[in-house]
């Protein structure tokens, strides 16, 4: 339970760096990859639920399979997010597509906060689309469900089902264009860099 407390306690110290940095103008970048995909607006809508549904009962499977693997997992994506929350401010990376709506418009910080905090309206309320379009270096989305995968191989061969759900997500951050190429070939280093940490202090099992 501990480490489930401390997991969310690290998403919420990142969202609320990223709401801080949310206001600061940033410029759309040109992409070689989003120019050439086609953006589908049902995938845009449906993505944070998409997501859930490809990390979160993937993570349950982990816990329930090997309990000691599952609290190595939470910590490391713990991790994973406070890296995320430091690397966004410092790319200062503008929206995907459409007009900066956010850039030196202040809203109120503590109440958008709470909101997006609670899950359900972070999705059903739109909070996170409405104030979070600038949360992109590194993809979150990407980084957790490999990460996901990366504990997986060592449950056998259902890894190629957590395999499967990381590229499927990676489709729907592309059709969806959640995210620049860019962000999306961080995450995966990143997330590598960081599990091959784990496994070079001992965190986890080779």
């Amino acid at each position: 339970m501990l480490a489930l407390v401390a997991r969310y306690a690290c998403h919420a110290l990142m969202l609320l760096v990223v709401l801080l940095h949310e206001p600061t103008a940033a410029p759309t970048l040109p992409d070689l990859i989003l120019s050439r995909v086609p953006y589908v607006d049902g995938l845009a809508r449906w993505n944070y639920i998409l997501w859930i549904l490809c990390y979160i009962p993937g993570a349950i499977y982990i816990g329930w399979r090997d309990r000691k693997l599952f609290l190595r997992l939470v910590v490391l994506d713990g991790l994973l997010a406070l890296v995320r929350g430091l690397c966004i401010p410092l790319t200062s990376l503008g929206p995907t597509m459409g007009p900066d709506l956010n850039a030196l418009h202040p809203f109120p910080l503590w109440s958008t906060w709470f909101s997006i905090l609670n899950p359900f309206s972070a999705i059903v309320g739109n909070t996170a689309g409405i104030y979070l379009t600038k949360d992109l270096f590194f993809s979150g989305h990407i980084a957790t469900t490999f990460l996901l995968y990366l504990f997986s191989r060592r449950l056998g061969r259902v890894s190629w089902i957590f395999l499967g759900l990381n590229l499927f997500t990676l489709g729907v951050v592309f059709l969806s264009h959640l995210h620049y190429t860019i962000d999306v070939v961080g995450a995966y280093a990143i997330t590598y860099c960081l599990y091959r940490l784990g496994i070079k202090t001992g965190w986890v099992p080779e």
